[in-house]
């Protein structure tokens, strides 16, 4: 749990004018769904979810709705900013239980790279996944999935299978040992190689003529 506690009101303007009535008078637009209650449209503190935003967990942990004294836990699915001040302006809230498993997307961190063969002779990290859906309790999500680079060397490729992830989650997809990212070594270094051929043809033109 974040420690986040949103104070909220049932919407009853909806629609595109009820939502800009809706954001004048410095609350934010959003959507409670999930479980038997089905969705409802939800008002919230626009000051509220600007803290909660900067915080840094709000969308990767549990947080905590209060509707008139009601608690309900539930999971930040989507915000919506505005493209020109990227002020919040929708949010989409999923009800879950502490208990209950959910998937949720974690983001990756790569650590060590001082540590990696490859990378010192001048591989380039390729990142294929910055962040892993992840199926894990409610109450016990993961801050982060960390990749340790000791050791890699040019041509690795770095799978899930080889990650250990946090104590009681286990990834999504499971049907196939996917890439996370490689150690790719820099195109550069093959092409004077092929200039230097490209030459030779010439040079002997020129002995011929």
């Amino acid at each position: 749990m974040a420690g986040i506690v949103l104070n909220v009101e049932k919407r009853e303007k909806t629609g595109t004018g009820g939502a800009r009535a809706t954001r004048k008078s410095g609350l934010i637009p959003g959507i409670l769904y999930g479980g038997p209650r089905g969705s409802i449209p939800i008002e919230v503190n626009a000051k509220e979810i600007s803290l909660a935003i900067r915080s840094g967990k709000f969308l990767s942990h549990m947080v905590e709705l209060n509707h008139q004294g009601e608690i309900q836990p539930v999971i930040p699915r989507a915000i919506q900013f505005h493209p020109v001040t990227d002020e919040p302006i929708h949010v989409d809230l999923y009800r879950v239980e502490e208990n209950s498993e959910i998937d949720i997307d974690v983001v990756v961190h790569f650590r060590n790279h001082e540590a990696s063969p490859g990378l010192k002779r001048g591989g380039a990290l390729n990142i294929v996944r910055h962040t892993i859906k992840l199926r894990c309790k409610a109450n016990k999500i993961p801050e982060e999935i960390v990749v340790d680079l000791t050791g890699r060397e040019i041509g690795d490729s770095i799978h899930i299978s080889s990650i250990t992830l946090p104590d009681g989650a286990r990834p999504v997809i499971r049907d196939r040992d996917f890439t996370v990212a490689t150690v790719a070594g820099r195109k550069v270094e093959a092409e004077p190689v092929a200039v230097e051929a490209a030459a030779a043809p010439a040079e002997a033109e020129k002995k011929e003529g």
